[in-house]
């Protein structure tokens, strides 16, 4: 279990104590929300097949790897992060 960095975990303590943190009005209204929202943006429900280059293929899965998410999930992203606009060049 990785334990959470020193900084992040006194600037959480310090503004919960100088109560900074505030209860949302109809939680559970909000939890159904969200959590119907969450589940039609992670839906994969279509299925697609391309071919691409055997390099560009290895270099994903390299990628992949790094990032610590399955090749799939990466290309995915992926193409997320470009219809949405999100896609940044580096």
């Amino acid at each position: 279990m990785s334990k959470m960095p020193e900084k992040y975990e006194s600037d959480e303590i310090r503004t919960y104590e100088e109560g900074e943190w505030k209860s949302v009005k109809d939680k559970k209204a909000r939890i159904t929300k969200y959590q119907q929202i969450a589940k039609q943006h992670l839906k994969k429900d279509k299925r697609i097949n391309i071919r691409i280059s055997e390099k560009d293929l290895t270099d994903l899965q390299k990628a992949a790897v790094s990032e610590g998410l399955p090749y799939q999930t990466l290309i995915a992203s992926i193409i997320h992060k470009y219809n949405t606009g999100k896609l940044v060049e580096r």
